[in-house]
């Protein structure tokens, strides 16, 4: 579904040329939830901006197996005058897709996942976790093949983190998505993620790739695995932590 073969990309500005990512190589396929961890400032931000196509590489090639992508950022960026069931549609309107047929399918989407009965509600009469809920089934709303997740539940509290990880992750499986998650936690990423990609620092390299196949899909189990511990520091000592 997406492939980076070799790719540099240089932001330009008046002080000069800062490499953010140097030839970098890998691949996601169909389906898989990919989580890609490095340090903070290292470049994975600008990895999401060139797998969606918002920012060209300087040098190397992104391809695209096709399909539209979307994106799920760090906050909800739920419109506040806006209900649920509005927020939901705004994909649909900005894509000029906001036919019957396309609404009465993201309804369908919201009632799916437990959203039925806040469908009139605003964002401040929602939870944190539920808000994060809603930013996804807006996400999906538009049928996109690729999800892009900014660190998606950075601004949640631990606990609150935890049940809309699984949430997410429950739901994207489901729907036979494929994910690609850049985010500075180890245990979110191993929890989550069918592959785990390492970066070093700015300019960010592949360091190494991880397969994750213990504890099924589900991110509690992997927790609760004896592989787990043992995985989270592997990756540790890669990320130089």
């Amino acid at each position: 579904m997406l492939e980076f073969k070799n790719v540099t990309f240089i932001y330009h500005s008046k002080e000069g040329e800062t490499t953010a990512v140097e030839k970098l190589n890998f691949k996601i396929e169909k389906g898989q939830f990919v989580a890609v961890i490095g340090p903070s400032g290292c470049g994975k931000t600008t990895i999401l901006s060139l797998a969606a196509g918002l920012l060209t590489p300087s040098y190397g090639e992104v391809i695209k197996g096709g399909g539209e992508f979307g994106y799920m950022l760090q906050r909800d960026a739920l419109f506040p005058w806006r209900t649920v069931k509005d927020n939901i549609f705004l994909p649909l309107e900005i894509k000029k897709r906001n036919t019957l047929e396309n609404r009465e399918n993201a309804i369908k989407l919201a009632k799916k996942y437990g959203l039925g009965d806040f469908l009139n509600k605003t964002p401040k009469e929602l939870s944190g976790g539920m808000r994060q809920r809603v930013a996804l089934i807006r996400t999906l709303a538009a049928g996109p093949e690729i999800l892009l997740l900014d660190e998606p539940f950075s601004a949640l509290d631990y606990q609150t983190r935890l049940e809309v990880c699984d949430d997410v992750q429950a739901i994207i499986k489901n729907e036979r998505k494929t994910a690609l998650l850049v985010t500075h936690d180890i245990s979110e990423a191993i929890a989550l993620s069918d592959k785990v990609i390492v970066l070093s620092t700015r300019p960010a390299t592949v360091v190494a790739e991880h397969d994750i196949n213990f504890g099924g899909n589900v991110p509690k189990h992997r927790r609760e695995s004896p592989e787990f511990a043992s995985t989270f520091e592997t990756l540790r000592k890669e990320l130089g932590i």
